[in-house]
């Protein structure tokens, strides 16, 4: 919700990385906050956020009890839902052998799981494959389903992938294994030959509900099959019917660690699926919570940064199929030792990234020069493990404020990378024109993020091709980009209880950001390097009052310096608040992600 009147935040025309700041809300977005707080009684700062991510008045209470009844569509709504609930039922029935094939991130391994999970209960134990990131790479190969069908698989299911897979998906066809594909990712006019294509975003869909996660879909799929199984009178006294609410665990995992937009029936999701996650009722995800060493009941970002982070360390260095695994271990003993293995995995991969990040963020900086010249950042290396290079792109990306590729350089000088995009910049498309131009082997991907095979020789030319390419939209973007406010108040009152209030608005995470808030004018009373590059500082209040607050992998960053230099300055801060748990006590910490300064005219000086 741009401000018409581009109104400064308290007057910030370029902070301390560069942005302006403006209020999230214009006049028309100021007038509907008054309007929210009056008529539901919210306080101000609710209403203010409210507004700010386009709650209408008369949706509110809505929005603030997100439920999955009011929320779940029927499931036939989507394309080809009915053939494949028919033909799932139809393997229970006949207990067939169904073969999951997933993909190897969370999204993958929770579809995978929950899929499982629901087929255990009705008396299958379906055969499950993950692919090596490297030796298989993404979606169905013609080797691992053969190997599923010399083990007896009838039925296959694809998750998180298969919907351009048309030649792997052909040869399972060839092999006599029926396939159903559940799938989010954007598709082709064509189609693979399957029983069933499960895909919102497939060009005759018109449920919209494109938005949602693979696991999301898996989730409506397990409805529909339960209830063709319901309908067929499957489910009796000494078979009861399981309660598919206790699977809104995994729902809420995989949605959060794809970066889907929070939204709709996927607020509804997260929200209850958190309170699943709880209950700590999941063996395995419980042993995952445990070894990250995650105090207090689960939140969003916890998904986000410290479990999925976890399970993806098997797909990206170790046995992509440890995170499906542990999902499904029901014995804690077992459950803790393969939490330990993908906690260790977690950590070398930190390691290698560190390391990658390092040489990439030096060569970037050399190729965009002390005017950070050009619209994208393309870099290569041999040293690089194809694992982490989605992660490496993503941090280029976070640090240049523009698009960026990491490519990893194998045999044969063949490299394999990530790119991530920045809003309004659409990656994916300049990728599959890519390849349609013949620049590169493979590719391909959404908005904002892609993937990349190409030949090493190939790499200045695929630099060119996306500068030419997305250099109007980069520039448009970057001129565009602000942080936009949601409002401002003192340390004193960063309380619990305000954290509490505003969480009603929440979920928080892609689509629904937190809310942004300033404390004007708070002197930085102490301020140091802490951890793996982050910046620790306090703040205060000119009314004595003071809140902890941190910088995540600021130092060395405009962020971090800027910090340093203000110790004994006021400065207005911008960030985002949250519960500081440690050693059994409690507290509200600002998660820093800009500074100003105080003074105007030591503004104009930065």
């Amino acid at each position: 919700m741009r401000g018409e009147s581009n109104r400064h935040f308290l007057g910030v025309e370029r902070s301390a990385t560069g942005r302006p700041w403006r209020d999230r809300l214009d006049d028309r977005g100021n007038a509907r906050s008054l309007a929210i707080a009056q008529r539901h009684g919210v306080p101000e700062m609710l209403a203010r956020v409210l507004a700010g991510r386009n709650v209408e008045i008369d949706a509110v209470e809505a929005y603030l009890d997100p439920t999955i009844r009011r929320l779940m569509p029927d499931p036939d709504v989507l394309v080809d839902m009915k053939a494949a609930a028919s033909r799932l039922a139809e393997a229970v029935m006949r207990r067939e052998q169904v073969a999951i094939f997933g993909d190897y991130d969370v999204d993958g391994a929770t579809s995978a799981a929950l899929l499982a999970s629901f087929l255990r209960v009705a008396g299958l134990e379906p055969l499950i494959h993950i692919p090596d990131r490297i030796f298989e790479g993404y979606g169905p190969n013609a080797e691992a389903i053969a190997s599923l069908a010399q083990r007896g698989a009838g039925l296959l299911v694809t998750v998180d992938c298969g919907t351009t897979s048309l030649e792997p998906l052909a040869e399972a066809k060839r092999l006599g294994l029926d396939t159903i594909v559940i799938d989010h990712h954007q598709a082709d006019e064509n189609l693979p030959p399957a029983a069933a294509v499960v895909n919102p975003n497939r060009l005759d869909d018109l449920s919209g509900l494109g938005y949602l996660a693979a696991v999301g879909l898996v989730f409506l799929s397990v409805v529909a099959i339960n209830r063709e199984l319901r309908r067929r009178g499957f489910w009796t006294a000494a078979r009861p019917e399981p309660d598919l609410l206790e699977l809104l665990d995994l729902v809420a995992l995989g949605t959060v660690a794809d970066v889907v937009a929070l939204k709709g029936l996927n607020r509804a999701f997260v929200a209850k699926g958190l309170i699943a996650m709880r209950r700590r009722e999941r063996v395995g995800l419980t042993a995952l919570m445990d070894v990250s060493r995650l105090s207090g009941p689960p939140e969003p970002w916890h998904l986000g940064f410290m479990l999925g982070p976890r399970i993806n360390a098997g797909g990206r260095i170790g046995r992509a199929d440890l995170g499906a695994e542990l999902l499904l271990c029901t014995d804690p003993t077992a459950a803790a030792a393969l939490a330990a293995q993908l906690d260790r995995l977690n950590r070398e991969r930190q390691a290698i990234e560190l390391a990658a990040v390092a040489e990439a963020e030096a060569e970037s900086m050399t190729a965009l020069g002390t005017e950070e010249k050009g619209a994208v950042i393309v870099t290569a290396s041999p040293r690089w493990h194809p694992g982490v290079v989605g992660l490496v792109a993503a941090r280029l990306k976070e640090r240049f404020g523009r698009p960026a590729f990491a490519i990893a350089l194998g045999p044969g000088e063949i490299g394999t990378g990530s790119g991530r995009s920045i809003p309004g910049v659409d990656l994916g498309r300049a990728v599959r024109h890519a390849v349609a131009g013949g620049l590169i082997m493979k590719g391909g991907g959404h908005a904002m993020a892609a993937g990349v095979t190409l030949k090493a020789r190939a790499l200045g030319e695929f630099r060119a091709f996306l500068e030419s390419r997305l250099g109007a939209d980069v520039e448009a973007a970057r001129r565009d980009d602000a942080l936009l406010v949601d409002g401002a108040l003192t340390a004193r009152a960063a309380s619990a209880e305000l954290l509490a209030t505003l969480a009603a608005a929440g979920p928080f995470g892609a689509g629904n950001p937190e809310p942004v808030i300033v404390l004007p004018a708070h002197m930085i009373a102490h301020a140091e390097e802490v951890g793996q590059a982050h910046v620790r500082a306090r703040l205060q209040s000119g009314d004595g009052a003071a809140i902890n607050a941190i910088a995540f992998r600021a130092a060395g960053q405009k962020l971090g310096q800027a910090l340093l230099k203000s110790r004994g300055r006021a400065v207005h801060v911008a960030g985002t608040l949250s519960i500081d748990r440690w050693q059994g006590s409690e507290g509200v910490r600002l998660r820093m992600i800009d500074v100003a300064p105080a003074d105007p005219v030591e503004r104009m000086r930065t």
